[in-house]
């Protein structure tokens, strides 16, 4: 029952957003960055039970990964700017995400280890 909800919810939210960023791009692209998959996730996180621990493990993942977020939608930013169509934007975001990704994990293993 709860996936079937969390499928449900995650869906209209995602429908509202486009529908939002169709009408308004700017304030559909606020909306967009809000950390709204966070949040539902550890809502429902917190609903089935799981440990607080996970919880704060899960959420420090999240911080972990925005960085290089940033840096995928830096990159699609700047292709759609030099016009380069999506369909090729998105892919060179994700492999910037994957290459800072895989440089932050490195840069990281050496600082902490």
């Amino acid at each position: 029952m709860y996936l079937f909800i969390k499928i449900a919810s995650s869906a209209v939210i995602i429908g509202l957003v486009t529908e939002m960023a169709r009408r308004f791009p700017l304030y559909g692209g606020i909306v967009a960055a809000l950390p709204l998959i966070s949040i539902l996730s550890i809502i429902w996180l917190t609903v089935q039970g799981e440990p607080t621990q996970n919880i704060h493990t899960f959420t420090l993942g999240v911080l972990a990964g925005f960085p290089s977020t940033v840096a995928m939608l830096v990159v699609i930013y700047t292709a759609l700017k030099q016009s380069i169509h999506v369909g090729l934007a998105i892919p060179l975001g994700l492999v910037a995400w994957g290459i800072f990704l895989t440089g932050q994990k490195y840069i990281m293993a050496r600082f902490i280890s």
